[in-house]
């Protein structure tokens, strides 16, 4: 190569790329150092793959990357000892190729003035270093052991190419950075940069910030000879195998909970995990893990990264996982994703809505696997787990299909069934019908009477729960959920006289205060109970809704659905002297049995308890 300078402008057919560049390149600022450490990362790639080939004799060489941060020279440098460029080549890939990407990409976003998503694009990743530089230097030899070139541009597009000092084979990219991003000088945003997208590059990345002189001046003697005593081997800021590469038969749970650890910050262990490994024709892996969360209220937001040949690409992409398992954490790795990529190509592409539907049915293989042999630890994790499992499965009728038979009951003893397990067992009792608890402390006299005759309960008390159940009944017509309270269950009931009285029950719609409350009389096998409230299954659940949507205006505690029935025990003793006490003591008795029954429903309005106080207080004096 002769020792000539050559110059030209990389703006020669427009002078607005550049500022064009530095505004709409990437969504976010920070990406040009990933984009620059991720070339780096190719071109070691690159010699590696010549070497395995026979077409390089690497030797014993050992590959790195070197991020150097100089803040008295505001520069930043990005050093590798990949295949390098000939003059030719800078020609050509930076000058040339990347040059009709600028065209491009300025003819598409020029005077655009929404970023719409846009995560990169063109191709353009070298020239993300004006988006913070004023001044890049391209300092570069080929591994052929053509001659070092030295190639630098300012902002303003114009360049000049010349012969360069370089001993090894590699490039070094040197950023000058701007004064108004002398952000990009700090050492801490370095490293977090680093921290976030270059975590797993699978070439060793060593980042180091040149001192400022004044910072040694000041330190005291001994923390001088201190660091000359125990001076540290470097170490690199990223893992090059990371755990998601390797087969799940060689890695530990220690191992998937270290990373988990890693990668989220997150102090919690991980419920459980699954590892993806899927091969042609998708061609993707990573670990997706269920998060442990405190409380139902806690954000189940979760947190999917999205990698490109262990690039980072972006934080939690949602295009790539179903709404519906958004609370998932975990890192994917896709290279059949492009590095740059926005978000409309991942909605619109093939590619992504086959990496979902993997994405699902590995989940729910999970569930499966675990619940046919792990049942134990299944079980533990079920709470967790249970509201995230019955959304899903309200969403995506196929996701319920495949996990129906990995749903469990808890039941008011602590047991766990299946639904098909504990309808088996009500065949004899209560066919085709699942009895359930939304409160165990407020509906306890109930449990208690089902819990006598053998028949179990199950708990739901959750938010969603109800809307499940609902759905499970219009998936199959055949089986029916009760809460406890809707209905006195046939099982309940005893031998003997069933007949209306009707006094009995106009004084008990009297002292209700609800002219539409039925009253009904049955014997029932537990005697101690003389009246029971029930309020229909559909008329509580649109009670319900009516209040998640906030429809009734009423508040809480002064609602309370028209359909309920007061069932009369015949068979218990205070219902059969009730009829023969005065006027005033068997009206106030009654008001105290109602206002019993009603308390197993729901807590007393002031009002309520005032007067269920002053009914007790007189039943107890009349005694």
């Amino acid at each position: 190569m002769e020792n000539t300078t050559k110059k030209g402008g990389i703006s020669v057919q427009t002078e607005h790329i550049f500022p064009v560049i530095k505004k709409w390149l990437y969504s976010e600022k920070d990406i040009f150092l990933r984009e620059i450490v991720s070339n780096a990362a190719d071109a070691v790639t690159k010699l590696r793959r010549l070497a395995s080939l026979g077409q390089y004799d690497a030797g014993e060489e050992t590959y790195r990357i070197d991020v150097i941060l100089d803040k008295d020279a505001k520069t930043l440098t990005v050093s590798d000892n990949g295949i390098g460029m000939t003059e030719e080549e800078v020609e050509r890939y930076i000058c040339q190729i990347a040059l009709s990407g600028a065209l491009e990409f300025v003819e598409k976003y020029e005077g655009d003035n929404q970023q719409s998503g846009i995560i990169g694009h063109f191709g353009l990743g070298f020239y993300s270093a004006f988006m913070v530089s004023d001044k890049v230097e391209v300092i570069t030899r080929s591994y052929t052991g053509a001659p070092a070139v030295h190639w630098v541009c300012s902002s303003d597009g114009s360049y000049e190419s010349a012969p360069g000092e370089r001993e090894e084979h590699g490039t070094s990219v040197i950023m000058h950075i701007s004064e108004e991003e002398a952000e990009y000088l700090d050492k801490y945003k370095i490293e977090n940069i680093l921290e976030k997208y270059c975590a797993f590059m699978p070439v060793e990345i060593y980042f180091r910030a040149e001192e400022e002189e004044t910072d040694a001046k000041d330190k005291p003697k001994d923390e001088k000879a201190e660091e000359q005593k125990e001076p540290e081997a470097p170490k690199p800021i990223n893992d090059t195998t990371p755990l998601w590469l390797k087969n799940p038969s060689d890695c530990t749970p220690e191992e998937y909970k270290e990373f988990y650890r890693k990668v989220f910050h997150d102090y919690r262990e991980p419920l459980f995990w699954i590892h993806i490994n899927a091969d042609y024709p998708l061609n993707f892996r990573g670990i997706l893990y269920f998060p442990k969360i405190t409380n139902e209220y806690e954000s189940i937001e979760g947190q999917v990264k999205l990698y490109y040949n262990q690039v980072f690409v972006a934080d939690n992409i949602k295009e790539v996982i179903p709404e519906y398992l958004l609370m998932l954490k975990g890192v994917l790795d896709c290279p059949e994703l492009p590095l740059n990529v926005s978000r409309s190509y991942l909605q619109n592409n093939t590619y992504v809505s086959k990496v979902s539907a993997h994405i699902v049915k590995k989940v729910a293989d999970k569930l499966n696997s675990l619940c046919n042999t792990a049942r134990e630890e299944y079980e533990k994790v079920w709470n967790d787990i249970r509201t995230f499992v019955e959304y899903a499965c309200m969403r995506d009728r196929k996701f319920y299909d495949r996990v129906k038979d990995s749903l469990l009951l808890q039941l008011t003893d602590g047991s766990y069934v299946t639904p098909a397990a504990y309808l088996e067992s009500a065949k004899d009792t209560h066919e085709n019908t699942v009895y359930y608890t939304t409160d165990q402390a407020a509906q306890a006299q109930y449990i208690a009477m089902f819990t006598a005759q053998g028949i179990p309960v199950a708990v739901f008390d959750k938010q969603l729960d109800t809307q499940f159940v609902s759905m499970v009944e219009n998936y199959n017509s055949d089986v029916k959920y009760l809460r406890i309270d809707a209905d006195v269950a046939g099982a309940l009931k005893g031998e003997g006289e069933t007949a209306d009285q009707p006094e009995l029950s106009a004084l008990f719609v009297k002292v209700s205060g609800n002219d539409k409350l039925k009253v009904q009389f049955a014997p029932l096998k537990d005697e101690s109970v003389p009246v029971l409230l029930t309020i229909s299954e559909e008329s509580r659940r649109m009670d319900e809704m009516m209040k998640l949507y906030a429809m009734n205006g009423m508040g809480t505690g002064s609602t309370f659905p028209t359909e309920a029935t007061l069932t009369v025990n015949t068979k218990n003793a205070l219902i059969a002297k009730l009829g023969e006490m005065e006027e005033d003591k068997r009206e106030k008795t009654a008001t105290v049995l109602y206002q019993l029954a009603l308390l197993s429903q729901r807590k007393l309005t002031a009002e309520e308890l005032q007067s269920f106080l002053s009914n007790s207080y007189g039943v107890l004096g009349m005694l």
